[in-house]
């Protein structure tokens, strides 16, 4: 009973903590709070879940917290959702990152993602740093202060000035060096097992030149800075003491020549820090500005080529905010937070020799907030990883509701439900600014503990270096003009917090997306494979069977023929399998098994868009895209004249209704021709498939939102039209479909129920029959 109670104990655990994301078919998302911050929990977790039956891929990021799974279709969502929450309560039930033995997951020994045994005593402490989890970095970090502190008590005087400018300096390495090991880490992970960039290598992609030259500018531009801090010193000390000694050596002796001699130097300074800064921001934002362009075209070109299930599956909202937003963001960052991180690297290079090479007696102090700013602010980061990526969720929703409501409108105006909409809108609202106010409340005492540090710094500096200066220890020559410099580079370290808080962003940004660029694309097998040159028509499917995920079967083991150059209409129930049949053609999807063959070819030994140039589709949701009639009935076939749209819209029984527009063929219809109702987009959209002049026609009731009269225009023009060409009716009304050449009657599991001609299933008096009766008005049978 004990061991019961605690299995169902760690599995309300693991509910709460693994939250699924969003669950489409092959694929699910979930937020799990183990991982985030741990990369060693994320490589195991991951680790566990590739190794499940069933599963092809798992992904855990530990900056986000965020776990993507993808499977085999066919398998249940929910088994999948129970295997992700029970691997993630037996990793919880370890502290993997924090140093203790590590359990495992699924059956893995946690200690390596790879099966390996977990590290534990001696060996466990002599993991190397990048492996300890977050507390290697404070750890080693105050181990360095504790030896510049012995150091201190102990040797000579200028030994301990150098040692504690040492531990100084070797604390901002560690922490430095750790977080880019962490951060590489959570990188590989997200890449798979065979990542091994950085992810701001990966970002810079091809651009690699381009950021040199950008480097190189901004550590000239850095160099010319520190350059006129050092003369705006001397000219201090030359009002002070009448004299400065570098230039005296130079041959300006009197106060006179060194005053004009300083005010030539200022002004060269000034205009190489003025040139330089000019040139190297121009060169970052021009670099910025390249990545996300970059990123954009190649991510929107990756996002065309989709696969229609996986397109479909995702929240528009969403693919719109990761082309628009996180591609931004990684343009962002190189445009400006990457700059400050050079020129706060090349002060540092600059300074810390200079301060120990002349005045070591106050290098220590002068630099001491720097390891101390910069645990800070990493430390900060990775707390704020959780709430970035509970806000960008939040706002995500956010914008989905606003989007959903607002294309609703005539529903929500309907069931009176505005006030409802109002209240979601709020509720999801007031959750993003608490989430919002949480980020920004952190990011803010950050910043006000970090500008407290360097205040400190700068009294601390001037008392020490005070005190040196009146023991005899220091020159004053040698402090004044040192004294400016570490308050410019402390002053910049107070910017650190806001450079972390764009770092981890872009991380963010670039994990959602290259999950949009892991979606698999549309594959051609038999791109190269010879088809016919002509295509006459010949459709046939044979025992074909198809399911969608987690769905009975909506194909089972169909055959049918649809001879070349006839009219073959598809009628029957709802959840038939018409329109799956039409999805087949298209390659839309791919049949589970049977062939599909055209001119008894299988379709996919065609390419895709060979196929689909053979193909004309009008949908019953047809889309029309924000422009104009002549737009959007010439889409696909930009080069065709006025005069064929105008007689594939005659043809469409769309000319009288345009002509009577103001603006005729030239009129803007809106986005997703909100300006035109149901019946007029949908015979431009026949118009637009009667303008591609395709040998094979699908209709999928493309007549179904006209009125009897136009349908049957459109009928007596579709006879014309379907001349010497395969056309597919799928249709609901019997009318439509009356004069068809052979009639298929589809049954529910995807099965053929009676064929024939409108006649000859009248005179059989069944399915057909019934339907025909109830439609025409007349008692069923």
């Amino acid at each position: 009973m004990p061991s019961l109670l605690g299995a169902a104990a760690g599995t309300r655990s693991a509910d709460r903590a693994a939250r699924p994301r969003s669950v489409t078919p092959g694929r699910q998302r979930w937020d799990v709070g183990p991982v985030r911050g741990r990369p060693r929990t994320a490589r195991i977790l991951a680790a566990a879940l590739r190794r499940v039956p069933g599963i092809t891929e798992a992904q855990a990021n530990p900056v986000t917290g965020g776990v993507l799974v993808r499977h085999d279709p066919r398998m249940r969502a929910a088994d999948i959702g129970r295997t992700v929450r029970e691997a993630v309560a037996l990793i919880a039930e370890q502290p993997i990152d924090a140093g203790g033995p590590a359990g495992g997951a699924a059956g893995t020994p946690a200690g390596d993602p790879a099966g390996g045994p977990a590290p534990a005593g001696p060996a466990a402490d002599a993991a190397p740093p990048a492996h300890r989890g977050p507390a290697a970095g404070p750890a080693l970090a105050v181990g360095a202060t504790v030896a510049a502190g012995i150091a201190l008590v102990r040797g000579s005087a200028l030994s301990r000035h150098l040692v504690a400018a040492g531990g100084v300096v070797a604390a901002t390495a560690v922490v430095l060096r750790n977080d880019w090991r962490r951060t590489l880490d959570a990188a590989r992970n997200a890449a798979g097992p065979d990542g091994e960039r950085h992810p701001l290598l990966e970002i810079v992609g091809p651009h690699r030149r381009r950021l040199y030259r950008a480097a190189a500018l901004s550590v000239a531009c850095q160099a010319a800075e520190t350059a006129l801090g050092t003369f705006l010193g001397w000219t201090g000390l030359v009002l002070i003491k009448g004299e400065a000694a570098p230039l005296a050596r130079l041959g300006l002796t009197t106060a006179s020549a060194q005053l004009w001699g300083l005010a030539g130097l200022v002004a060269a300074a000034c205009a190489a820090v003025a040139t330089l800064s000019y040139a190297s921001n121009l060169q970052w934002r021009r670099l910025g500005q390249d990545i996300e362009h970059d990123w954009r075209s190649r991510t929107y070109r990756h996002v065309q080529h989709l696969e229609l299930s996986h397109l479909e599956g995702e929240r528009t909202s969403r693919v719109a905010g990761t082309l628009t937003n996180d591609v931004g963001q990684l343009g962002a960052f190189f445009a400006g937070p990457a700059n400050d991180v050079l020129q706060l690297g090349t002060s540092l290079a600059l300074l810390v020799p200079a301060f120990l090479l002349l005045a070591p007696q106050i290098a220590w102090i002068a630099f001491l907030p720097i390891p101390v700013v910069a645990w800070l602010s990493l430390r900060h980061q990775e707390k704020a990883a959780a709430g970035y990526a509970v806000t960008g969720e939040r706002r995500a929703r956010l914008g989905s509701q606003v989007i959903n409501s607002l294309e609703a409108g005539a529903t929500v105006k309907s069931f009176c439900t505005e006030d409802h909409e109002a209240a979601h809108v709020d509720e999801l609202s007031e959750a993003a600014l608490e989430s919002s106010r949480l980020s920004d409340r952190g990011t803010i005492r950050h910043a006000e503990t970090v500008r407290a540090c360097t205040t400190a710094s700068m009294a601390g500096t001037l008392l020490v270096g005070g005190r040196s200066v009146l023991n005899g220890t220091l020159r004053f020559e040698v402090f004044s003009p040192l004294i400016g410099l570490p308050q410019m580079l402390l002053m910049r370290m107070s910017r650190l917090g806001g450079i972390a808080d764009q770092y981890q962003r872009t991380l963010a940004s670039y994990d959602r997306v290259q999950r949009l660029r892991a979606l698999p694309v549309e594959t051609d097998s038999g791109e190269a494979a010879a088809g016919p040159a002509e295509v006459r028509g010949e459709i046939a499917l044979e025992a074909v069977t198809f399911a969608y995920p987690g769905r009975p079967a909506a194909l089972d083991q169909l055959s049918l023929t649809v001879p070349a150059g006839r009219v073959t209409a598809l009628v029957g129930a709802t959840g038939s399998g018409k329109t799956t049949i039409a999805k087949l053609l298209m390659r839309f999807q791919d049949a589970h098994s049977g062939r599909v063959l055209l001119d008894g070819q299988d379709i996919r030994d065609l390419g895709r868009h060979r196929l689909r140039h053979a193909i004309g589709f009008v949908s019953q949701d047809p889309f029309l895209f924000d422009g104009t009639i002549a737009d959007n009935i010439r889409y696909g076939s930009f080069d065709a004249p006025d005069e064929a749209v105008r007689k594939a819209a005659a043809m469409a029984e769309a000319d009288p209704f345009i002509a009577a527009l103001p603006d005729g063929y030239d009129t803007l219809i809106g986005e997703r021709g909100a300006a035109l109702s149901g019946g007029q987009r949908q015979r431009i959209a026949l118009a637009r498939t009667i303008l591609k002049d395709s040998p094979v026609v699908i209709l999928d009731e493309a007549t179904s939102a006209v009125d009897n009269e136009t349908e049957a225009a459109i009928q007596r023009a579709l006879r014309s039209f379907a001349a010497g060409r395969t056309m597919i009716v799928i249709a609901h009304r019997l009318s439509t479909v009356r004069h068809a050449d052979r009639i298929y009657v589809m049954d529910k599991g995807g099965v053929v129920a009676e064929q024939g001609t409108h006649d000859e299933l009248l005179a059989r008096h069944g399915h057909y029959a019934s339907l025909w009766q109830i439609q025409a008005g007349q008692l069923a049978a």
